[in-house]
């Protein structure tokens, strides 16, 4: 009898992610938090000690990362952390720009009313930890990243293309890096709900123009703000 009740026993234990996704979503991780600087050398032996991996899922773990460009094969066949450069996020914003405002007027034609309450959720828990933060670069925050990309992830997720949304993800991440490497260097941060706040209720109301304006700028002004910071370090002004 207590061999057939395991027959039939469901198992709720949570799954594990396979260690490949796990060795990505660590380094991914790390990367995007600056512990491992613009250009730094990504060691496979060195990896394995920090990590506990073996080299078999780094190695994949490694490759997708430079899928997503935020890191860069070396000539050795090594990897190391993609440069931090104006002109490379230049080329970011411009894809953003392209893409991510297509996305999201493509979300507003086709969303449907679950999608609605995505968004409205998703900026409400935005503001809800954004309003417990002491004043200073919020994005260092990883709760704060964490709401704020949902957020932007919920706006284009009624896209009907999932390269379009695929893309753009991956773009948003590499913008990302830099945001995150330029608040390092910030004295002043001004809060975003309001920008944020804005371009949802642009977004609920359908009005597609305005909403993708709205986004169109809040790309722009992370672009301006990230090579203030890269100029000043560049003229020794930085810290």
């Amino acid at each position: 009898m207590h061999k057939i009740q395991n027959m039939y026993k469901t198992d709720t234990s949570p799954r594990t992610p396979p260690l490949v996704d796990q060795a990505f979503a660590q380094l991914r991780r790390d990367v995007l938090n600056g512990t491992y600087g613009p250009g730094a050398k990504l060691k496979l032996d060195e990896l394995q000690a920090a990590y506990g991996f073996s080299s078999s899922p780094l190695r994949e773990a490694l490759s997708r990362l430079a899928q997503e460009g935020l890191i860069r094969a070396d000539e050795r066949r090594g990897f190391r952390v993609t440069a931090i450069s104006a002109e490379d996020l230049g080329d970011i914003t411009r894809m953003r720009v392209m893409l991510d405002v297509q996305a999201l007027r493509e979300s507003i034609a086709h969303g449907d009313d679950v999608w609605e309450a995505q968004v409205v959720g998703a900026f409400h828990r935005l503001e809800k930890v954004e309003g417990r933060l002491s004043d200073g670069p919020v994005v260092l925050d990883q709760g704060w990243t964490d709401v704020h990309t949902a957020f932007h992830m919920a706006l284009i997720s009624a896209s009907p293309s999932e390269r379009l949304r695929t893309w753009s993800a991956s773009l948003f991440d590499q913008a990302e890096r830099y945001r995150r490497f330029s608040a390092r260097f910030r004295k002043t941060f001004k809060h975003k709900s309001s920008e944020h706040r804005k371009l949802m209720d642009a977004t609920l109301r359908r009005d597609a123009d305005t909403a993708c304006a709205l986004l169109q700028e809040h790309i722009l002004s992370t672009e301006r703000n990230v090579l203030l910071v890269l100029s000043k370090l560049e003229h020794g002004q930085g810290g």
